[in-house]
């Protein structure tokens, strides 16, 4: 009897933690990326106007016009290589369900047209890395250095790639 209610207790535990890994697999899928705009959790598409293109969410991917058909990609085209998911406006685009979110495009292209701004965004997370505020402050400080080099201040003399101080 012993026995049997230990093999029932093993059985229990084992697939009581089968179910929680198979839940917290599921609920993983289709999260909005950090740059997403907060509060369209339910939305299942994002139309980027700056660029003309979709992101589908619970796919993880963005849809763009390639090579004169709709294309799916993990990746943005390479001429928006530098764009910023983070600052660009999002259009969540609510009461749509289907798969062809481009079967709107001409509407969308023309009530929100590259550089639409609408309503004041938050992103859902923060950016991970710090890329675009270290070029702007390297730019910054280098601009700062040219203007330092150019008045005759003594402290960047040595600087200037001479390797001699001058005091």
């Amino acid at each position: 009897m012993k026995r049997t209610n230990f093999l029932v207790v093993c059985t229990f535990i084992v697939f009581t933690g089968f179910v929680q890994s198979q839940v917290s697999v599921n609920v993983n899928i289709g999260t909005p990326p950090a740059w997403g705009p907060a509060g369209y959790s339910e939305v299942q598409y994002y139309y980027l106007p700056d660029m003309e293109v979709y992101y589908d969410v619970h796919r993880s991917n963005f849809i763009y016009f390639s090579d004169s058909r709709w294309v799916r990609r993990n990746y943005l085209p390479a001429r928006y290589k530098n764009y910023d998911l983070y600052r660009g406006y999002k259009v969540p685009i609510q009461n749509y369900s289907g798969n062809f979110p481009y079967y709107h495009f001409k509407q969308h292209k023309i009530k929100y047209a590259k550089g639409y701004v609408g309503k004041p965004q938050k992103n859902i997370g923060v950016r991970k890395n710090n890329q675009n505020k270290q070029h702007i402050s390297n730019q910054s400080g280098n601009q700062q250095m040219k203007k330092n080099k150019g008045n005759g201040n003594k402290e960047n003399h040595g600087k200037n790639g001479n390797g001699k101080n001058k005091k």
